[in-house]
């Protein structure tokens, strides 16, 4: 046998099996689902420096990467805090807090940090 008797004869039998070959079918399960355990996520802490600081928002950076920001928006305890703050003067520029946060959420659940004196 030749190079291309060989390969005609593997092609025909590469083609005779896709004609015959059964119809794909979708793979259906039947088990039970497979139960996953969440695990709660826990308010972190994070250092910051602000960067600006009004009533219904503070914008601050990280202080291990400064080129992060941060904008938060302030649940009921914070808002305590930050209305007590705002009284005296506020947040100025360069004021170091720390802020208590769920990782991926956009509100404050805590703030903490002292405000220096308004110019």
């Amino acid at each position: 046998m030749t190079k291309r008797s060989i390969f005609a004869l593997l092609f025909a039998s590469l083609a005779a099996a896709a004609v015959w070959a059964p119809p794909l079918r979708a793979q259906v399960d039947t088990h039970s689902p497979i139960a996953v355990k969440v695990i709660p996520q826990k308010p972190l802490w994070m250092k910051a420096t602000v960067v600006r600081a009004d009533g219904r928002t503070i914008i601050v950076s990280e202080i291990a990467n400064p080129r992060i920001l941060h904008t938060f928006t302030y649940s009921g305890k914070s808002l305590d805090a930050i209305t007590r703050v705002l009284d005296e003067g506020g947040y100025q520029v360069g004021d170091k807090v720390k802020i208590k946060y769920m990782p991926g959420s956009t509100v404050a659940l805590d703030l903490r940090g002292k405000p220096s004196k308004s110019p």
